[in-house]
């Protein structure tokens, strides 16, 4: 008998690992007793055998099983290894196997690897964070209890998701964390971890009884989606049975209630500059400024407290372009004068560069933000925010025709380029926009903000610093060139 033990729950590598130097030694299904390390062993499991020579050679499998024993593994079955190591085995003889869906293995495989994605559309579902502490040391906080062993392969949704704040998700088998930066796994944990409410819960609620729609309700829908063992998770559970019941009343009072007047859309005039067009009119900051404070080329000004233009000397040789006003930027009308814009004064001084001699202005305008009671949380702009803002930096950067423009952050990159731009594979290098502008791409300030380890944020302000310094000596060598 083989005993083979993985390393974890999830251990696809190993597992594959095993199942390859198994096969190439031809050691029947039967004969291979599989564990995870650190689980309670098998009644009748003695010891492991001593280790044996990983086996020379290979063979082929179909793309097809490799795919769907990546997903199956995680299902919580414990007879998963043994049945996934026995289809495997029957592959060498049956290549086609894979195709055959009234097979009985074949079928079992297919049904776990579909339990496990509903798992996981439940988890990207269901989690709801809970907030401790406040800015700028908060962090966001969830509680699930997932059927399968899901937690690491469903971790990078949220990290995608929620990329712009520092989360945790517990759960009884696997804790995921997400720092701004990577995300880490460690051991699970007791429910009584977990935050049972936060500050913001009540507004949530309130927001989720005024979007209920009773004309819509499906209760057996709703209750096959969202089955109620996830309910003690979600804040708004406990309006739902209420809700459930007022329905019907409620969508008697809506059909009740004369239709109203549909509104009419408003024609909106926006500002056509092409290039050529905006270095030959002579446009002034001023007038820039002006006409930026009633622009309506998005709908981020409905919200934001005003337009945050950019600031600085008329001619600048230097331009700094950020991402978008935040909080303090949008009540001051100026860019830069928050957390962020106090680590940029640093880092400027630090490379050698006088703030007063730089223009800096943002590729967004207007504040993007969601509200949370008193606190506004900072939303990163979408592609289409980007793309109607983005005349106003085309014609800042005409007025002020600086020698060298920094976009700070992958938006401002997008701005300047024109295109989605990634940051390390362009970053701390020269590039030329036109005959009289080149480009360097840096991070935010507000990334070295976010960063938890003391360490690494060091690191990362020494990175920024080089590279501002490289702008530092490219205007060095202009005002001697002069």
């Amino acid at each position: 008998m083989q005993y083979i033990a993985l390393a974890s729950e999830t251990d696809f590598n190993g597992w594959r690992q095993a199942a390859r130097d198994l096969m190439l030694r031809a050691v029947q299904p039967a004969d291979v007793a599989w564990s995870v390390r650190g689980r309670a062993p098998e009644l009748f499991e003695t010891s492991a055998a001593p280790p044996v020579a990983a086996a020379q050679g290979g063979f082929n499998v179909p793309a097809k099983f490799i795919e769907l024993a990546r997903t199956a593994i995680l299902h919580r079955d414990p007879q998963r290894f043994a049945l996934l190591y026995r289809l495997l085995w029957r592959l060498r003889s049956h290549p086609d196997l894979m195709h055959i869906a009234t097979d009985h293995d074949v079928a079992r495989v297919q049904a776990m690897a579909r339990a496990v994605h509903r798992d996981q559309h439940k988890m990207e579902a269901f989690v709801r964070f809970r907030e401790i502490g406040r800015e700028p040391h908060n962090r966001f906080v969830a509680w699930f209890e997932p059927e399968h062993h899901i937690v690491e392969a469903t971790a990078p949704f949220f990290m995608r998701r929620f990329a712009d704040m520092a989360w945790s998700i517990l759960t009884p088998d696997v804790c995921a964390h997400w720092d701004g930066h990577a995300i880490s796994i460690t051991p699970g944990v007791d429910r009584a971890t977990a935050p049972s409410q936060d500050r913001l819960e009540e507004t949530w609620r309130t927001y989720y009884a005024s979007i209920f729609n009773p004309a819509r309700l499906k209760v057996k829908a709703m209750q096959s989606e969202m089955p109620q063992k996830y309910w003690r998770n979600l804040p708004e559970a406990r309006l739902i049975k209420a809700l459930i019941t007022e329905a019907g009343r409620r969508s008697g009072e809506m059909i009740a209630t004369a239709a109203t007047e549909p509104r009419k859309p408003q024609r909106r005039e926006e500002p056509v500059m092409t290039e050529h067009s905006a270095k030959t009119t002579g446009e002034t900051l001023d007038t820039l400024r002006a006409e930026a404070a009633d622009c309506r080329a998005c709908h981020l000004w409905k919200d934001a407290t005003q337009t945050v233009f950019g600031e600085g000397p008329r001619r600048a040789p230097l331009m700094l372009v950020g991402e978008q006003p935040g909080d303090k930027e949008d009540l001051a009308g100026k860019p830069f004068v928050g957390p962020a814009g106090q680590m940029l004064d640093r880092a400027l001084q630090d490379a050698g560069i006088d703030r007063d001699k730089v223009y800096v202005t943002n590729a967004v305008k207007h504040f993007k933000f969601v509200p949370r009671g008193k606190i506004r949380l900072h939303q990163k702009p979408t592609t289409a925010e980007i793309n109607a803002c983005r005349p106003w930096y085309e014609r800042e950067r005409a007025a002020i025709q600086p020698a060298l423009v920094v976009a700070l952050g992958a938006t401002a990159a997008q701005s300047v380029f024109g295109r989605i731009t990634p940051i390390n594979k362009t970053r701390g290098r020269l590039i030329e926009l036109d005959q009289h502008t080149q480009a360097l791409v840096t991070v935010h300030p507000s990334y070295l903000l976010r960063l938890p380890d003391p360490d690494a944020k060091a690191r990362e302000y020494d990175r920024f610093v080089d590279d501002l310094k490289i702008a530092a000596a490219l205007l060095r060598r202009l005002a001697r060139a002069a």
